[in-house]
């Protein structure tokens, strides 16, 4: 059964990669460069992730403590940068991280197979909903805080990654209603750990939190999403008893 979920995110990033294809054929060539070079990126991101979740679940909880703790460091980072401006804002911030990151590591708990079918129906939602986006997105939801989100974006990829949900439901054990009301959480939960993220940056005046992950924006930048939707995910186990 792994395997063959292992073939279908192949099958996906195979889709993916058409479709970054007929986005940066027609754009300059350092940023399209530069578009591939986050796309490699995000794959062997996607395959450490899948691996540890499934080969060692351990191993992934020790990437979620990573994976928080650089977050953390970058967000100091940036109120450090700016002469420690906005305190009040950087502490709040600070406290919703923590809140969120508190539910992330219980996601971390949970079976592998919850763990392994969120983190697919997440990836989905977020990769594909940068291609319809950049394909057909016209209309843009937050111009000045996150140019690049766009209606058509959240609506193509929240559509694959509900239908995507289905198509796994064999790693989700409960009800179909269930089902769909955790997926349709973690496509808001992911959409609002991005919007915040940017929202943090936007704040401090700042294009990216760092540069440790090559062709993207920080850690937070690649797992803010990550975060926010495992927090959800542990709170429909922990809170709603899924």
């Amino acid at each position: 059964m792994i395997r063959i979920i292992y073939y279908i995110i192949l099958i996906y990033f195979v889709l993916g990669g058409v479709g970054f294809y007929f986005i940066n054929r027609k754009k300059e060539h350092e940023i399209a460069r530069k578009s591939n070079l986050k796309f490699v990126t995000y794959f062997f991101i996607i395959n450490i992730l899948f691996f540890s979740i499934v080969l060692n679940s351990v191993a992934f909880r020790y990437l979620s403590v990573l994976i928080i703790g650089v977050g953390m460091y970058e967000l100091f980072r940036l109120f450090h940068q700016s002469d420690y401006n906005h305190k009040w804002f950087y502490f709040f911030s600070l406290l919703i991280y923590g809140i969120l990151s508190t539910g992330f590591l219980l996601f971390g708990t949970l079976q592998k197979e919850l763990i392994l079918f969120s983190f697919i129906v997440l990836s989905i939602f977020d990769s594909f909903s940068q291609i319809t986006g950049q394909l057909w997105g016209r209309k843009k939801l937050f111009p000045k805080t996150s140019p690049n989100k766009t209606l058509g974006g959240f609506i193509g990829g929240g559509l694959i990654a509900i239908a995507s949900a289905f198509l796994l439901k064999s790693l989700f054990s409960g009800y179909k209603l269930e089902l769909l009301i955790l997926t349709l959480g973690i496509v808001f939960f992911a959409f609002a750990g991005d919007f915040a993220a940017s929202f943090y940056k936007r704040k401090f005046n700042v294009k990216d939190y760092s540069k440790l992950i090559p062709g993207h924006g920080g850690f937070l930048d690649r797992f803010d999403s990550l975060i926010s939707a495992g927090a959800w995910v542990a709170f429909c186990v922990y809170v709603l008893k899924f």
